[in-house]
Parts: structure tokens; sequence; C-alpha cells
């Protein structure tokens, strides 16, 4: 681990899709998992953390503002700071959420970062203007899935494997 912070879990919700993914990972860290709001995130948390898992939304086919804006406060004080640091992502998506991801892929690119999970998109399916922006309820197996995501990545930092 480089950081004095085991796992740093990013996220930013509108809805409560994204914030409820972001609280099962967080389950599944346990004690080496660090919760933070994007808006609250600041880049001395960035550097002191072994590892990141970044969870929003996708809102009109990019990154949330708050996530975005996120990155643009912090993207230079933390430039060549977080080298090599082990990273993974949940994307909560009323349809596909691929560019969002990639949004999210070419900012962690420019930090050289290292993925070390496959991607996590969550479609909502929701289509009409109720529907996004209605509350979103996470059906179980896909908690299940942020929960486990949490508790690989804390314990990957723990062995010393990412």
């Amino acid at each position: 681990m480089t950081g004095t912070l085991a796992l740093l879990i990013v996220w930013h919700s509108r809805t409560g899709g994204s914030e409820a993914l972001a609280r099962a990972a967080a389950e599944g860290a346990g004690a080496a998992g660090q919760l933070v709001r994007a808006d609250d995130v600041t880049s001395d948390l960035l550097i002191a953390a072994g590892g990141y898992l970044f969870v929003g939304p996708e809102n009109l086919a990019a990154l949330s503002g708050a996530m975005k804006e996120m990155f643009d406060r912090c993207y230079y004080p933390c430039l060549g700071q977080l080298e090599g640091r082990p990273y993974a992502t949940i994307i909560c998506a009323g349809s596909d959420g691929e560019n969002a991801q990639r949004q999210l892929d070419r900012i962690a690119t420019g930090w050289r970062l290292k993925r070390v999970a496959e991607r996590v998109i969550v479609n909502t399916a929701a289509q009409t203007p109720e529907a996004i922006l209605a509350p979103k309820t996470i059906v179980p197996d896909r908690l299940a899935e942020a929960r486990d995501l949490g508790a690989a990545l804390a314990e990957g930092l723990a062995a010393g494997i990412f």
C-alpha cells in the first residue's frame, strides 16, 4: 500500500443508486475503506490512499458533474503522485454507462492508475424523465457485487497484491 489510507471510495449520487452501491462497497471493505462524497474529496485524501473505488452515475452520457468537478479540482495537485495505484469503478446508468466509464478511465490513465478489477456498470433502465429523476433501488445481487468488490480491493491492498 502506497498511502496511509487503504481504500478511498469516492462517490456521487443524485437519486440514490450510486450512493447505495458505494455504501455496499464500503461495507465490504470494512475498516480498510473510507467512504467520501466527491464534493468532500481533497487532493490530500487521494494522495494518502493506497487505492481507489470511484462510484458515480452517468448523467447525459457523461460522468456526473460532481464527479467530474472532483477530478478537475484534484487532477493537477495529484499529478505525478499516484502512479501505479490500483483503482476500480462502478457506474450507475439509466442505459449503457459506457461514456461515463470511458471518461473516468481517461482521467485514471492521466494519473497513471492501474485498473485492478473489471468495470461494473449497473443499468437501472431509467428512460423516461420521471424514471430518471426517481429515487433508485438497486437489486440485491448488484449490491452484493459492489460489496464483494469493496472486500476484494481492501484485501488486495492489505495483502500487497496491487
